[in-house]
């Protein structure tokens, strides 16, 4: 952290400045990466960036889709649109968020607990602008300037004192950029406070108000899924023949013919898959099959619009596009006759089905939703698969996917299984409900545009890092041992793949990542083959 910036004040986020606070001072890493040259450079931003976009922050852009305007009307416009979605988040129209954004709002008392708790403000060595409470300070002043009597009278003698202008309304969009919305925050607060929300909050005003989220969330994320059925662009027959190729592979690998049940009206069980699993990571649905085929589960999958791709990104940034995707998924479930959503390796899908859409859509629309954990947990506990645990006696450690342990409070089943199949097991410190996001949470593990992707792998993965290091001790600088990271989430694995890319760590230390599904079938009993091929290419 900068000197000249230690110090920022929120009424700064609207003066003039090329960057308001770079990053130059990051917290040190354990050994071997304190002193091996292994960590990778930030890449040189251009100038044409900062010329066209919003770089004054911190030097980083997340929303490519937030244009300098180039004359003086298009700049009072959009100061003007701002302000009415401020507004609104304060109406009863925002029924949803509206009464714990106000508490947020209202009762702070600026104790600072939540950067502590806070893993991007740790990993940039307390550089005030990632300071949860910051993000909030300069929302509720801007609030406080313009919607209230004091406000509006008394200005900067009140705290109303953060300038409404292109460059603090941009700024703070990318703050809001620089959450991954973990809600380590709103846990550690004891007023019960959440500043996680308010960053999700001043998204949404910047995607419902103002049109503008970043391009891999919005355009190739959410628009892409709604119209052709998945984030990753994969069709109706393109799936069909994925499935029919991860079939033959699991043939060829397992010697098993296992097939998957596509459309099956009436099932116990629609799995939804996060659909960027059939394309990066095959072998986890072949897991899954694999599995609920041995334990003899009735399931299906869908290959209808909608019906396959169990992500949502519109919990990390818009109400409307939440809602719309949500409930096309319930159409899906209701039309086949399931008795219940089961939702695979994805985290923020278990969020966004499993806790946000109920309170975005109407009780009929709906079916009860379940994570893939605890049924898991049951097929082990219960004996319907069963497994030799010699084939995992190696390191493994766990990561908790915050939208599935923080804010779903499904802790143990997970440790139950991996107690059961791994000899060698051990935890993060902290886990359970303290662990620290993966770093790409809301977004950021699908964010490379300009150069965030070096944010993503430096700044808010740092800590997770950090932990993957100490888990695994002395074994860890040791290339002869193999060591397993457990992350049963899409999102969290693409994240942990770029930290070990990044930082050369399969390659140099021969550690590697997977499902919980994954590591079940290499446990398996029955399995005559390792599923497990350790590369370090």
């Amino acid at each position: 952290m900068s000197t000249t910036t230690k110090h920022l004040k929120p009424r700064d986020m609207a003066r003039s400045a090329d960057v308001l606070s770079p990053v130059d001072d990051l917290a040190a890493l354990p050994a071997p990466y304190d002193a091996n040259g292994l960590e990778p450079g930030f890449k040189e931003p251009k100038e044409q960036w900062a010329a066209e976009h919003c770089a004054s922050l911190d030097g980083f852009i997340a929303l490519d889709t937030l244009k300098r305007p180039e004359t003086k009307e298009e700049e009072d416009e959009f100061v003007r649109r701002f302000l009415v979605g401020l507004e609104k988040l304060f109406q009863d129209a925002n029924r949803n968020a509206v009464q714990p954004l106000a508490l947020t709002m209202e009762y702070c008392a600026k104790c600072n607990t939540c950067s502590s708790a806070c893993h991007i403000y740790e990993a940039a060595n307390g550089d005030e602008i990632y300071r949860p409470s910051f993000r909030a300070d300069v929302l509720r002043r801007m609030y406080k300037r313009h919607f209230t009597p004091s406000g509006k009278y008394l200005g900067n003698f009140v705290g109303a004192d953060v300038e409404v202008n292109w460059e603090s309304i941009a700024r703070l969009g990318e703050s809001a950029y620089r959450c991954n919305l973990c809600r380590r925050c709103g846990q550690a607060c004891p007023m019960g406070l959440d500043n996680g929300l308010v960053a999700r909050e001043i998204r949404k005003l910047f995607s419902q108000e103002l049109g503008i989220a970043p391009t891999p969330v919005h355009a190739k994320g959410t628009e892409l899924q709604l119209r052709v059925g998945s984030t990753t662009g994969l069709t109706r027959p393109a799936l069909l023949d994925t499935l029919e190729f991860i079939e033959e592979d699991i043939e060829e690998q397992t010697g098993r013919k296992v097939k998957f049940p596509i459309d099956k009206e009436g099932a116990d069980v629609l799995l939804l898959h996060n659909a960027g699993e059939f394309i990066a990571w095959p072998e986890n649905p072949a897991a899954f099959a694999i599995l609920l085929d041995e334990a003899g589960v009735n399931w299906t999958l869908s290959s209808e619009l909608m019906g396959y791709d169990g992500v949502n990104y519109g919990a990390w940034y818009d109400d409307v596009q939440l809602k719309k995707i949500a409930t096309a998924q319930f159409e899906v479930a209701k039309k086949l006759g399931v008795k219940r959503i089961v939702v695979g390796e994805c985290g923020h899908a278990h969020k966004a089905l499993g806790v946000s859409a109920d309170r975005l859509t109407e009780s009929g629309d709906k079916v009860p939703v379940e994570s893939f954990i605890p049924l898991m947990a049951e097929l082990v506990r219960t004996g319907r698969l069963k497994f030799d645990p010699k084939k995992n006696d190696f390191p493994v450690t766990l990561h908790d996917p915050c939208n599935v342990v923080r804010q779903m409070g499904i802790v143990m089943p997970q440790r139950e299984i991996l107690r059961a199949i791994a000899p060698q097991f051990r935890e993060m410190t902290p886990h359970g409900v303290d662990n620290y996001c993966c770093g790409g949470g809301s977004g950021f593990a699908i964010m490379n545009s300009y150069n965030f992707g070096d944010f993503r792998n430096k700044v808010s993965s740092r800590k997770k890092f950090e932990q993957i290091i100490n888990a695994f001790g002395d074994e860890f600088s040791d290339p002869d041992v193999v060591k397993f990271v457990c992350a049963p989430c899409s999102n969290c694995k693409g994240t942990i793949r770029d930290i070990l890319k990044d930082f050369k760590v399969t390659k140099n230390y021969n550690v590697h990542y997977g499902g919980l599904v994954d590591i079940m079938v290499n446990g398996l009993a029955s399995m005559e083959r390792p599923y497990f091929e350790f590369l370090r290419d």
